[in-house]
């Protein structure tokens, strides 16, 4: 099974409601999982451990009038061409490298253009190095990750300006 097939599946499972997937090959065998909807954070203290429960807030607009009859509006957002960048989402967990050695240039930098199958990056992930292919074609608008740092699947790694 190929890197293309592993990544079919990732994003075949987590389009659908299956909880946990596992898939053998002779000396192969691999398991994905889903992510659980709800989280609880565990804060630990020397004390004691205190669960905690994520909080979830509702704009202004959504609640109650306050005090004198008035409701907030929303703000409008003043990066409204951020809307428009297509993100380059990470397809595994690993470490994000933007150079395949340290002497050597870096695959993309901000204002390159890419074109789908170009590669942007590598991550590393079990000591094996995978080079990460642009899904789109424009121009590299911001590198989202610091270099030598990790990444959880499908975060984004740059925004690009699609052409």
């Amino acid at each position: 099974m190929d890197f293309k097939q592993i990544q079919e599946l990732i994003k075949m499972i987590n389009k659908s409601n299956i909880g946990e997937l596992t898939v053998e090959q002779k000396d192969f065998r691999i398991t994905i999982r889903q992510k659980e909807e709800q989280i609880t954070q565990v804060v630990t203290s020397p004390i004691q451990a205190i669960p905690v429960q994520p909080q979830i807030t509702q704009p202004a607009s959504a609640s109650a009038p306050q005090q004198g009859g008035t409701v907030e509006k929303p703000q409008p957002k003043t990066e409204s061409s951020a809307e428009n960048y297509v993100p380059i989402k990470s397809p595994m967990i690993g470490t994000f490298y933007r150079r395949s050695a340290p002497d050597l240039p870096a695959f993309a930098e901000v204002g390159d253009e890419v074109a789908p199958g170009k590669v942007v990056c590598i991550i590393e992930a079990m000591k094996l190095f995978n080079e990460i292919e642009s899904e789109v074609s424009g121009k590299i608008v911001k590198v989202l990750v610091e270099d030598a740092s990790p990444v959880e699947y499908d975060q984004p790694l740059f925004l690009v300006e699609p052409a």
